[in-house]
């Protein structure tokens, strides 16, 4: 598939059916020295922070993908064709430090163009991005109580704000 480089303020999603329908796998790591993982993604946003385009993703203390957002300084988010939603499912329920999921998965990661965690061949959006800033959910905050329901094992959240530094996508996300 043919991806172009496309401005960040240029980009076109539909940010709830983007995160709630497709989802994202999310990468953080280096891919040059072997060392990242992958899961799959359903919350989070975009938008503008400190005068910067940026997305927010969030990760559980207890996934395996957690130790590689902590460690490196960049992540990337990738959207894919539907056909390979079977793929990002396998990536959302096993665990990286059971097996090669991103290889049982089919996909094919890459260098990215700008930082250090990998992209995928097969994505039909590449979102780049260099963390700025972190904060724990902490359940106290919750003004409506139901939200509490998502955490059974009270793992709460890490979320993670990334400047967006590139993005490449197919001719739909260009606006």
């Amino acid at each position: 598939m043919k991806l172009h480089d496309i401005q960040p303020a240029d980009l076109a999603v539909r940010p709830h059916y983007i995160w709630a329908n497709k989802w994202f796998v999310l990468a953080a790591g280096d891919f040059r020295r072997q060392q990242y993982n992958a899961m799959a993604v359903g919350w989070g946003a975009f938008g503008t922070m400190w005068g910067r385009p940026f997305a927010m993703a969030v990760i559980r203390p207890t996934r395996y993908t957690y130790t590689f957002a902590e460690r490196y300084d960049t992540f990337t988010l990738c959207a894919f064709p539907e056909k390979f939603r079977p793929a990002v499912q396998l990536l959302g329920s096993r665990s990286g430090r059971d097996c090669d999921k991103i290889a049982e998965a089919g996909l094919t990661p890459i260098a990215a163009s700008k930082v250090d965690a990998p992209a995928f061949a097969e994505a039909e959006l590449a979102i780049e991005c260099r963390k700025i800033y972190f904060d724990d959910i902490d359940p106290k905050n919750f003004l409506d109580r139901s939200i509490d329901r998502n955490y059974q094992q009270k793992d709460y959240h890490r979320m993670y704000f990334g400047e967006i530094v590139a993005v490449r996508g197919s001719k739909d996300y260009v606006r």
